[in-house]
């Protein structure tokens, strides 16, 4: 066991463990060790500043979902966006949970939305889930205020895929463009673009945002698909 698994382990919540195991049935039991987000961003600090700390990073595949998400923490410290991207792409095929990709949040991103966005652009296009479902995120996160474009919800709209957890993230994002760009991404609705479980996810989520007026959410209501429409 590595010194870094053995911190892990001192730092274990069995009753946690259970609750987060349940969140990511693809994981196997054996692989989460049960320590809270907060903690792993304080090891992944501590690890980051010291000299084996680039050992770690290069010991890709980890043994641990715990591992995986330290390692998601200390690219976020790289503030170099070159260095970034180039850790961020070497990553992505790892991962292998909603949760380790939705936290990875590469703060050098911010100023880069012009390469940043390139890269969204190939990321949507592979054919590993979660590197997708990353590049939804980033789209939604970086593209949704100031940096918005009709062509990026273009983008998403595109996707249609047969795996749970791209679908959800292409929800999310559309309940989140909902909230925040309803007049451009409206007709995704009306006009019925998006795939069913999609549609009615996104307005399901839409819905259930404090960011959507009640008249809004009251239109999106009647726009779901039925079961006699599917």
């Amino acid at each position: 066991m590595t010194e870094l698994q053995n911190s892990l382990f001192l730092l274990q919540d069995e009753k946690y463990k259970e609750f987060f195991s349940a969140l990511v049935p693809n994981i196997d039991k054996s692989r989460i060790v049960g320590v809270k987000t907060p903690q792993l961003k304080m090891l992944a600090k501590e690890l980051y500043e010291k000299p084996e700390g680039r050992e770690f990073m290069n010991s890709l595949p980890h043994e641990y979902y715990e591992e995986n998400n330290i390692h998601g923490f200390m690219i976020e410290r790289i503030k170099d966006f070159d260095e970034c991207m180039a850790e961020t792409e070497r990553y992505l095929p790892y991962i292998d949970n909603w949760a380790s990709c939705d936290q990875l949040r590469p703060t050098a991103f911010k100023k880069h939305k012009t390469e940043l966005l390139e890269k969204i652009r190939v990321w949507l296009r592979s054919d590993e889930v979660y590197t997708v479902r990353f590049g939804i995120g980033m789209l939604m996160v970086h593209f949704l205020d100031g940096d918005f474009s009709p062509e990026y919800p273009a983008l998403v709209g595109k996707i249609h895929s047969e795996e749970y957890y791209v679908n959800m993230m292409s929800a999310w994002y559309f309940a989140t463009a909902l909230a925040k760009q309803y007049d451009s991404v409206l007709p995704y609705f009306t006009e019925k673009q998006l795939t069913p479980f999609v549609h009615n996810k996104a307005i399901q989520k839409a819905v259930e945002s404090r960011r959507v007026s009640d008249e809004r959410k009251a239109f999106l209501k009647t726009l779901k698909y039925r079961e006699k429409d599917n």
